[in-house]
């Protein structure tokens, strides 16, 4: 990692840390620490049961998806494949944006795959992830609107939602459309820019514009096929909403915990809205989606901020920590000693 990666880790980490003392500074960090103590431990243990539920079904996501890709690797070591990829984007600024070249690399590395059919099979997953996601925030907040009043927040967290999925479908779709005239435009501008990055040492082929070119053609191919496949498209869509409804379950248990309970309908929008915030320019997204989930369930719930707090704590310990911990060992047993 150079000088300049390391400059921007230590800036994001930084903005992690403020996060956090803001959020436990108006919450009373306190009165957080004393409800965490009070959690019953049995139901922490549920909350991370689930979360591991959550980490299974989205690496069967990518099995299926490298399946279809024929990539040959066992359900069973697509699990560690996953987790890898899950700490790949946690560690990484901006999240799976930032995380999914890692991820492609990782995965590319772990499975003897090209570099773009791993790239085709962690971006598949992360899109085909909205499609239930938007379904669970339209349900559960059409639900909260019929029989309770909008606030301000929670609109302004829906429509903003609605903005970046219209608008990132919209790239997809003219980027699809005109996937031939994208390729002849950027694959001299990706050459040229390419050493900056160095990614030669990632690959044995030389790095030109034809070299680009072919695999970007190969990478539209890849997504051509696991888009035509229905009865594997609807296997993993399957397979999403289960981690999403996994996630949902583990949030619940994790209110259980602390003694308190809330309403399904909420859990349901609050998750996918929530995670919106790890496109911030944080290490996974850390301390912006733990804020964002506090902001969103404080006014839908009525429990108490600090209850709130630590709750999310709990939810986030087994849905970014564990995974950050399994992913890690993933990659020294998978071989992967760096990526960068």
């Amino acid at each position: 990692m150079d000088g300049r990666n390391w400059r921007i880790l230590a800036a994001s980490v930084a903005g992690t840390i403020a996060i956090f003392a803001v959020l436990f500074f108006l919450v009373g960090g306190r009165r957080v620490l004393e409800v965490l103590f009070t959690a019953t431990p049995s139901l922490v243990a549920v909350t991370f049961v689930f979360g591991l539920a959550w980490l299974a079904a989205w690496s069967l996501m990518l099995w299926v998806i490298l399946g279809t890709l024929e990539v040959d690797v066992p359900a069973g070591k697509s699990f560690f494949i996953y987790a890898a990829v899950v700490f790949a984007n946690n560690v990484t600024p901006f999240g799976q944006a930032g995380g999914e070249p890692v991820a492609a690399l990782l995965i590319s590395r772990t499975s003897r795959a090209r570099y773009e059919t791993g790239l085709v099979g962690i971006a598949s997953l992360d899109v085909l992830n909205v499609v239930p996601s938007v379904s669970l925030v339209l349900v559960g907040v059409g639900y909260y609107a019929a029989h309770f009043t909008l606030g301000d927040r929670l609109q302004t967290a829906v429509g903003s939602a609605i903005v970046v999925v219209v608008s990132v479908a919209a790239v997809l779709l003219l980027t699809w459309r005109y996937r031939h005239r994208f390729v002849d435009r950027t694959a001299g501008v990706i050459s040229r820019t390419a050493g900056r990055f160095r990614l030669a040492r990632f690959t044995t082929e030389a790095i030109t514009e034809q070299t680009i070119a072919d695999r970007m053609h190969r990478f539209f191919g890849h997504v051509e096929r696991v888009a035509v496949n229905r009865r594997r498209l609807v296997s993993t869509l399957g397979l999403s909403l289960l981690g999403w409804l996994f996630q949902g379950a583990a949030l619940l248990a994790a209110f259980a915990a602390v003694g308190h309970t809330i309403p399904l309908y909420v859990v349901l929008f609050v998750i996918p809205l929530g995670n919106l915030a790890g496109a911030a320019p944080l290490p996974g997204g850390l301390g912006g989606i733990e804020a964002a989930f506090v902001a969103l369930l404080v006014p839908t719930t009525g429990v108490p901020a600090s209850v709130v707090t630590a709750a999310v704590l709990i939810f986030r310990a087994a849905i970014y920590w564990m995974p950050v911990f399994i992913g890690g060992g993933s990659m020294t047993a998978l071989g992967v000693r760096t990526l960068a």
